[in-house]
């Protein structure tokens, strides 16, 4: 993709800034910063939003950041007074205000060979992961059944999903007290992914380690410790293996998506272009969801009995109709339903197959047929946070609010660092303020707001929070925030989306009508 604007040029596939054809150099991580305010243009990019993107998650500084901004201004030939093409607003984050067109430069070959070719079009399938025994770390064997119940578990969670493949245990255990574990799982199981950890036990005191390792480099992607009680651990250890499978699964999609990047894409297979279209989906704008659309249609067209990339339109579709990305919702809203019953169709096993039709039936106003489908989500993947989260959604949008915490909460604690936690921080703040909760409510709504790619119905749900408990100077910032950044928003855009129960709405049309939305 190449951005234009005044005479500058971002090439996201040569990874080049360009100046009236002279290229200026950037350091990587000021090109990244460019790249995402450029590409978020219509939108407020929050301080955490760019920790997460651009530190991968690491706490640094305000300094460190100020300066990061500063060089990109610099880049520009902008600076902190003028702020022509990055703007700064103070306490939310940094807006690119430059005027952005786009074009798709010609397609590139990473690798001038025709071996590098031939690798594109052999790309693997669905990625792969073993996972090992966890090795005990005492002179105490009477443990050793712990360990490998913890390996198991997480073996019987991942093996949920379809996308990905687990090798079994009856192999991975064979594999136990090997030399160069890692190697040796990659090299004899042929698995993209590996995990492997230890059970340390001291002073009644048990620490689960893990890591799991790409298998091609011996690199760790992700690695966690989960220090408890000896005492505690027998009851704790489904926990544990839901934790650690849910992070493996978030964390394989970042890796395969990134995999993507070095090729051009009309070479990328089906599973390719699945992945590099998820990880544009989850950046929820308008412009990114046009590109993930393009890439889960095209993993149709290689591929028409795909289910994940139907269940990928669906997804994409819904968020046209239910943010507003796109000017015709009616054919946003149908074609949803349309590409969620064809994923179902497909693999009616699948959890996410199940969720999109549960999105889709309430997008389309089909409320009371919308449950079923999060139910079956949960049946089928017991931990699948996303099945939750609309479970408590539709606990408020039905008026029965009595379970919306906990469904909220266990979203959250099943996914702490998903894409739609702003949705699951959001949920909660509704059921506080079904509940007359004000003052919880308004909290919550801000934490939503303030969370990482928040869209603009969240910033109307912080309006109607605060406002609701007393702190108008707040509602009015956050509704002055959701008029810049949807100027055309109405209250019938809020109840399309929220279908909420008669009471409440009265109650949150009041609110927007004070507010000054018609």
């Amino acid at each position: 993709m190449q951005y234009q604007f005044e005479d500058f040029c971002l090439d996201t596939i040569k990874l080049e800034l360009s100046q009236n054809g002279t290229q200026v150099l950037v350091e990587p991580q000021v090109f990244a910063l460019l790249e995402l305010l450029i590409a978020q243009s219509e939108r407020v990019v929050t301080k955490d939003e760019l920790l997460e993107r651009i530190w991968g998650g690491r706490i640094v500084s305000e300094a460190a950041i100020s300066s990061r901004i500063k060089t990109a201004r610099a880049a520009l030939g902008d600076d902190g007074k003028q702020q022509r093409l990055i703007k700064t607003h103070r306490q939310q984050g940094f807006r690119f205000v430059g005027e952005v067109t786009t074009t798709s430069p010609a397609s590139v070959v990473p690798r001038d060979t025709q071996a590098q070719h031939q690798d594109t079009q052999d790309q693997r399938a669905n990625p792969s992961v073993a996972i090992l025994p966890l090795t005990l770390l005492s002179l105490d064997t009477r443990y050793e059944p712990l360990a490998d119940a913890i390996s198991h578990e997480v073996i019987a969670d991942l093996s949920r999903l379809h996308w990905l493949k687990v090798i079994s245990r009856a192999s991975t255990f064979r594999l136990r007290g090997v030399n160069n574990v890692v190697s040796q799982a990659a090299e004899i199981l042929h698995v993209d992914y590996v995990l492997t950890g230890t059970l340390a036990l001291f002073d009644e005191q048990a620490t689960v380690t893990v890591e799991l390792i790409e298998a091609a480099t011996g690199q760790a992607i992700w690695a966690e410790r989960y220090v408890n009680e000896l005492s505690d651990l027998l009851a704790l250890r489904g926990q544990i293996a839901t934790h650690i499978a849910n992070a493996i699964e978030q964390r394989i999609q970042v890796e395969e998506a990134k995999l993507t990047e070095q090729f051009a894409t009309e070479d990328l297979s089906a599973w390719m272009s699945y992945f590099r279209g998820l990880r544009h989906a989850n950046r929820f704008n308008a412009h990114d969801n046009e590109i993930a659309t393009h890439l889960f249609e095209q993993a149709v067209k290689l591929d028409s009995q795909f289910a994940l990339a139907h269940a990928g339109l669906s997804f994409t579709q819904f968020q046209n109709a239910f943010v507003g990305y796109s000017s015709d919702v009616h054919e946003a809203q149908s074609l949803s339903l349309k590409y969620a019953e064809r994923a179902f169709e497909l693999d009616q096993l699948d959890p996410i197959a199940s969720l999109m039709m549960g999105r889709a039936k309430l997008l389309n106003g089909q409320a009371e047929q919308a449950s079923p489908w999060f139910e079956r989500c949960a049946q089928i993947s017991p931990n699948n946070a996303l099945a939750y989260y609309n479970q408590s959604l539709m606990s408020v949008i039905s008026g029965d609010v009595s379970e919306t915490t906990d469904l909220s909460m266990r979203a959250l604690s099943l996914s702490p660092i998903d894409p739609l936690q702003y949705g699951f921080l959001a949920t909660r703040a509704l059921g506080h303020i079904s509940r007359g909760e004000y003052e919880a409510a308004a909290d919550w709504g801000v934490q939503a707001a303030n969370a990482p790619r928040a869209h603009h119905l969240i910033d109307a749900i912080a309006a109607i929070t605060t406002h609701s408990a007393g702190d108008l100077e707040s509602a009015m910032s956050w509704s002055n925030s959701l008029k810049q950044r949807a100027p055309h928003f109405r209250t019938a855009h809020f109840f399309r989306s929220f279908p909420v129960a008669a009471p409440l709405q009265t109650k949150f049309k009041e609110t927007l009508t004070e507010l000054g939305f018609s």
